[in-house]
């Protein structure tokens, strides 16, 4: 039987966490898919071949891990074969020598996305030699913006804020936001206009390639008509902005073109590639796991929906796990990425609040966790995420702290910072939504 002192529990949660990431690198990600030779350049996905063009390559694309992708370009294919731009969010920059890394506004978008999508409309729009290369990855609806008049940026950023609040899960979010976009939705890939392909760094549940970064060169299932009823199941009709109403009418009613359809002509021209996902991530953590002693279980079911609920059931779950499986030290791991309705003044995030009310679900138990964002950013905060674990409640009560009026006022940040217990690594460069790593001493 291992013997765990909270610090080294920690320890251990950490060095898991920092596995995951290890496996989910962006620029080792790309290398692996990415080959050049001579002047030709090629995709492939284990034994089969993607997509192959000749140099030279334009390189465009979005996200938390746009630039590390874009630097394992420059390396495999040479820096004088390679051109373009990426857009990332603050914090993700990294030196590229050909391609232009732009940092632009995350969660909400801001003009220095817009224009920087501008440039790369430009860019594919312009005739060339050679291939096009996107490189898609969590973030990117929010980075790659280009909104569809009469729509605005501010009117796209007013209408994203109430979506966030509201409590919106990813998919409904980025049913929106594509029918607002002349990039989202497929329509990246119509203004292209040719062949063209996508290499993505999951960060949705079901790893749907039209998800993803809000799908700009994938094929969109969803219509006007749903984004409409997503406005109206969390009752914003009549608070978004009258442009974004006027646009979402025009189109359910026929007036402007629907976003890019999967038996539309571009759609044929698209190959859409994914290089990693939260399960690539999971399997990294899990051998990291294994190397520090622990048995490892990975959850087959995301977690998902309301992070209270969902909190309540993994605790439970983890709670009857400790109690079956006594004797035995063991790493239950967990990915997937919930949601939350803000009514409070306080500051968090997600991954905060979870382990906030896991840590009264596990009160007592020899159980520590941390759930954390791969990005490294946890809501409008400077945390990835945060620790909770059986001691939560007696430290908290010790130092006269109210896990319920926490919860209540949706600053879980406050809670855990004066604890000592949020987790803070700074921005990955990588996202592929959140990790919970969890350790039930035997």
């Amino acid at each position: 039987m291992k013997n765990h002192t909270l610090s080294s529990r920690r320890a251990d949660l950490v060095a898991i966490f920092r596995a995951a990431l290890a496996a989910v690198d962006p620029t080792r990600l790309v290398a692996t898919h990415l080959v050049r030779d001579g002047q030709w350049v090629s995709v492939q996905s284990g034994n089969e071949l993607v997509k192959t063009w000749q140099m030279p390559t334009l390189v465009v694309g979005a996200g938390k891990a746009a630039a590390r992708m874009a630097a394992a370009c420059e390396e495999v294919l040479g820096a004088a074969t390679v051109h373009g731009e990426v857009i990332v969010a603050d914090g993700c920059d990294r030196d590229t020598e050909a391609i232009r890394v732009t940092e632009a506004g995350h969660p909400l978008p801001d003009r220095r996305g817009e224009a920087a999508t501008r440039r790369i409309i430009k860019m594919v729009q312009t005739p060339r030699m050679g291939g096009i290369l996107c490189l898609i990855s969590g973030g990117a609806s929010s980075l790659l913006v280009q909104p569809r008049l009469p729509v605005r940026l501010q009117d796209k950023i007013a209408t994203t804020q109430l979506l966030l609040e509201s409590g919106a899960d990813i998919g409904e979010l980025n049913c929106v936001r594509k029918h607002l976009s002349v990039v989202k939705g497929g329509g990246l890939a119509r203004l292209v206009g040719g062949q063209l392909t996508s290499l993505l760094v999951s960060d949705v549940v079901g790893d749907d390639v039209g998800t993803i970064g809000s799908g700009p060169t994938a094929p969109d299932p969803t219509t006007f008509a749903d984004a409409w009823n997503v406005l109206e199941r969390y009752h914003l009709t009549e608070r978004v902005p009258s442009e974004v109403r006027q646009l979402l009418s025009d189109g359910r009613n026929g007036q402007i073109a629907e976003s890019l359809k999967v038996d539309s002509p571009e759609a044929a021209l698209c190959s859409n590639l994914i290089v990693g996902s939260n399960r690539t991530a999971l399997e990294g953590a899990a051998e990291a796991a294994r190397s520090l002693g622990w048995a490892v279980a990975i959850e087959a079911n995301p977690v998902v929906g309301d992070t209270t609920r969902a909190a309540r059931k993994f605790g439970a779950m983890l709670a009857e796990r400790a109690h079956r499986t006594a004797g035995t030290p063991l790493c239950v791991l967990a990915g997937g990425e919930t949601t939350v309705t803000v009514t409070g003044p306080g500051r968090g995030g997600r991954n905060q609040e979870f382990a906030l009310v896991l840590a009264q679900e596990v009160a007592g138990l020899p159980i520590a966790v941390l759930s954390a964002g791969t990005d490294g950013v946890d809501g409008p905060t400077d945390a990835a995420g945060a620790f909770g674990d059986g001691t939560s409640l007696q430290r908290a009560r010790a130092l006269g702290l109210d896990p319920g009026a926490a919860l209540a006022a949706n600053d879980s940040y406050s809670f855990f910072a004066a604890l000592g217990d949020l987790f803070r690594c700074g921005p990955t460069g990588t996202n592929v939504m959140d990790i919970k790593v969890a350790l039930l001493d035997g």
